[in-house]
């Protein structure tokens, strides 16, 4: 079976973590909850640190400062109607997903949770946003983190919204 995440690991911290083998069964379960054949997709991640997700936070959004994660969608997919699922991807490049390694730490301690848990929260979090979901609209959000709760638990992580 091809792999779904393709990895770029710029922090030797992310190897030791096991993020590889965390992204592609956050982000497989992420597909298959939705109906989407994993083997059929791509997606790319950075795991990198702070300085790195700052200056991509930067250029990208226009906010020079670290955040957890980031993604790229490969097309828009989003729905036009709040609280209605996008258009599912015509392609096997979904996009790409940049995640840093002090912020997702800080965050984990910061809410008691464990580190892995926390990072494939995000991995799934950041894959729907690939996948066009949202969370800027009060539909969209419910539709979104109700999916996330869904597949975290499927992978047997608690509820990060309680």
């Amino acid at each position: 079976m091809p792999p779904l995440v393709d990895a770029v690991l710029e922090d030797a911290r992310w190897h030791e973590a096991g993020l590889p083998a965390l992204a592609e069964g956050a982000a497989r379960a992420a597909l298959a909850r939705l109906g989407l054949d994993p083997a059929a997709h791509e997606i790319g991640l950075l795991a990198c640190d702070d300085a790195r997700i700052a200056a991509l936070n930067g250029d990208f959004r226009g906010k020079p400062a670290a955040t957890n994660v980031l993604s790229w969608p490969s097309d828009e997919r989003g729905a036009a109607r709040d609280g209605a699922p996008p258009a599912a991807p015509d392609g096997a490049e979904l996009g790409d997903i940049a995640i840093a390694w002090e912020t997702c730490a800080r965050e984990a301690a910061a809410q008691g949770k464990p580190f892995a848990d926390h990072v494939a929260h995000l991995i799934v979090h950041a894959t729907l946003h690939l996948l066009g979901y949202d969370h800027t609209r009060p539909g969209d959000a419910a539709l979104m983190e109700g999916l996330e709760v869904e597949i975290l638990a499927q992978l047997g992580v608690a509820d990060p919204y309680e």
